[in-house]
């Protein structure tokens, strides 16, 4: 359990529980003073009340859970985005209206206590159930696409519960008069907190609605630092755990995250300065007077708490039973928990066989069925805490076993089952061997070499654009820059994956504070940008020089892990190198004055085509075609930038028809669809 999980949902815990707590001690005080005097003031209705809203939360709770777990994984990807949006949507309302409404709060529910008393404990109950059950559906909802975002269930929980049971606390305490708490001011102040974590499930609710296909952009990427640091990290899981961010982000989801900032917080700030003055007296409550609802509860307590306690559960229980049954047939049901994978795992038969996984682990993973080889005849790549998914595997005769990879913990698996015979007309299953760091090593080898010839052709070319500077030749350097870029292009240094060596090569100045004005910014493009900025030979030679020295350090430091020294990113690189093309140059993002778009996109395909073939025996191994798929969807991408090129040179975006553009832009984005299963069809499976 990550504790940092459980940050977010404690504070929404004592957030939320501080207000509907607050909203139980208004009603009791005001029961006692509406109460004549001499006599006993009965705090029941109340507390039934409350119990009515707690269960009607419990029920939304229990829809929530059980609906979605019975979805196919796409679907609870969608339905989960949704709610994730509507929570967001919902939370942010209730921040507002508490900044507005906190100063009148304690008079308004003062007058609907005079008037539940007018008719009876019955209204006094509703009033009550009313009140809280608000607050106990909103808490409920966020609760659960916060935990949802976190990637599991026991920490979040835990961090609910403690956020309660102290708001539960410094409830009493402000009842009973033993502490004194500025609510406004602790209500403004946690509201900031409680937005930055609303964006963060905001963002995580996008990518799910991305990855279910409702939302486009699932291939744009914004940054990737998966290859870069250890998301189990204690501090990687304080950020992801406080923020709701991700090391993995789309354009979509950064761009919606800093939007829903950029737009809540000055508004929140504002809606402050609109409040009412301080000093000004609250309108008084409005004489009461009975609705016909009261009148008819009004007399019956018992009956209207029997009603609020009875309806939300009969009503959760019948809507989980009318849920279509999970696709599983019998002996085909697994579960996974922290202690076991798959325990029910004890007898198998030859045949296609589908089975439906249940998460009871509390935490997100991957499971595999394996033969006795190690081979992986099924598997489920990510399944989330307290849902199910169906591994499908064809199996034949042969030992197998169920393998279940959850979160940072060790590896657990089943018994392993000796399956015999062979049905009549089976086909033969299709194991997929887990690759190793050995296995992938010729190919990275070979892809070194590639760069390496790549590198030497740069630093050629960098010298080349030395000596044009030396004559004052601003044109001829223009031309030696793009040869140079398109050198650097075939590199392959996709998505900063050679870190800060990389970025000096070919930083792009949004990196640096400063811009393009800062000192730090250098490389290629900060040479193009004073190229085609006018700026003078002696300035950029001094660049120039800079970029020599840098391309030395890449070329020597070539094969360290940093760069490209580690064999399980070479499956990542076949996917991320005209993924880094899509989101930097087909966008016009990484543009400095060149309009090399189209030009470095080819040289991307280029590099990738090489990728590919070192690791085409790997790929067919395990999925025959899929090479032949991604060599005709490159040649495709190909014929559609040769279309861009004009007077034998390359059009930059702005000149190209949109026809050509659009053309390009479907041919990558099919080729990216393909190329996305690469990654994990050579991926080298956990060894914890």
């Amino acid at each position: 359990m990550t504790w940092a999980d459980s940050v977010p949902n404690l504070l929404i815990g004592l957030r939320e529980g501080l207000e509907a707590g607050l909203v139980v001690s208004i009603l009791l005080a005001a029961v006692r003073k509406t109460t004549p005097e001499g006599a006993k003031a009965s705090t029941a209705p109340i507390w039934l009340g409350v119990l009515g809203a707690v269960m009607l939360a419990g029920s939304f709770a229990a829809v929530l859970t059980f609906s979605v777990a019975d979805l196919s994984s796409r679907a609870q990807e969608a339905v989960g985005g949704l709610l994730s949006v509507f929570a967001v949507g919902l939370v942010t309302w209730m921040i507002f209206w508490m900044r507005r409404a906190a100063a009148g709060l304690a008079a308004h529910l003062r007058g609907e206590v005079q008037r539940a008393a007018l008719v009876g404990a019955g209204a006094l109950t509703i009033t009550a159930f009313l009140a809280v059950g608000r607050e106990g559906l909103e808490t409920t909802l966020f609760l659960w696409t916060a935990a949802r975002a976190s990637g599991q269930t026991a920490a979040p929980l835990v961090g609910a519960a403690i956020g309660i049971a102290a708001a539960v606390a410094l409830c009493w305490l402000l009842y009973h008069r033993a502490v004194r708490l500025n609510i406004g001011v602790f209500f403004n102040r946690t509201a900031i907190a409680l937005i930055v974590i609303a964006a963060g499930v905001l963002a995580y609710g996008l990518g799910d609605l991305q990855d279910a296909g409702l939302l486009p952009g699932h291939a744009w990427v914004a940054f990737d630092l998966t290859a870069h640091i250890d998301p189990g990290s204690w501090w990687a899981s304080i950020i992801t755990g406080i923020t709701e961010l991700s090391p993995k982000m789309t354009v979509l989801q950064v761009t919606a995250w800093l939007a829903y900032l950029a737009v809540v917080i000055p508004a929140f700030v504002t809606a402050g300065s609109a409040a009412r003055p301080a000093g000004q007296p609250v309108e008084p409550a409005p004489a009461p007077e009975a609705g016909r609802w009261e009148s008819v509860a009004g007399r019956r307590p018992w009956a209207v708490a029997g009603v609020l306690v009875a309806v939300p559960a009969l009503a959760a229980g019948a809507t989980i039973a009318a849920l279509p049954a999970a696709a599983t047939t019998a002996g085909t049901a697994m579960t996974v928990t922290k202690a076991d994978c798959a325990p029910e795992w004890t007898s198998g038969s030859t045949g296609t066989h589908t089975f439906m996984v249940t998460n009871n682990s509390g935490l997100a993973g991957e499971i595999n069925l394996d033969n006795a080889a190690g081979a992986v005849v099924g598997e489920i790549e990510t399944i989330g805490p307290g849902t199910s998914a169906q591994l499908t595997a064809t199996l034949g005769s042969g030992a197998y076993t169920f393998k279940c990879l959850m979160g940072s913990q060790a590896a657990t698996a089943s018994q392993t089952v000796q399956v015999t015979g062979a049905a009549a007309g089976t086909p033969a299953p299709v194991a997929v061997k887990p690759v190793t760091a050995a296995d992938l090593t010729p190919a990275n080898d070979r892809y070194q070499a590639y760069a390496a010839g790549q590198l030497a052709d740069l630093a050629h070319q960098v010298a080349t654009i030395q000596g044009d500077l030396r004559r004052d030749d601003i044109a001829k350097a223009k031309q030696d820059w793009l040869a140079a870029q398109l050198d650097w292009e075939r590199v392959g240094a996709s998505y900063d994956s050679f870190g800060d060596l990389g970025l000096a090569v070919d930083g792009l100045p949004t990196a640096f504070q400063n811009g393009v004005n800062d000192k730090d910014f250098t490389g290629l493009h900060r040479l193009e940008y004073g190229l085609w900025h006018g700026q003078s030979a002696a300035e950029l030679g001094q660049v120039t020089d800079v970029l020599a020295k840098d391309v030395a350090k890449v070329r020597k430091n070539l094969t360290t892990d940093d760069l490209a020294g580690d064999p399980t990113n070479l499956p990542v690189r076949a996917h991320e190198i005209l993924e880094d093309a899509l989101r930097d140059h087909l966008s016009g993002m990484d543009d400095e004055g060149g309009g090399a778009a189209f030009a470095q996109t080819y040289a991307d395909v280029q590099v990738t085509r090489a990728i590919l073939g070192y690791l085409a025996p790997l790929i067919d191994a395990r999925q025959p075609g899929l090479t032949g798929t991604l060599t005709a969807e490159l040649n495709t991408l190909d014929q559609a930038l040769l279309t861009t090129q004009a007077n034998g040179g390359w059009l930059s975006l702005g000149a190209a028809p949109q026809s050509a553009r659009e053309h390009v832009n479907a041919a990558i984005g099919a080729e990216l669809e393909s190329a996305a299963s690469v990654p994990d069809l050579l991926e080298v499976p956990p060894t914890h």
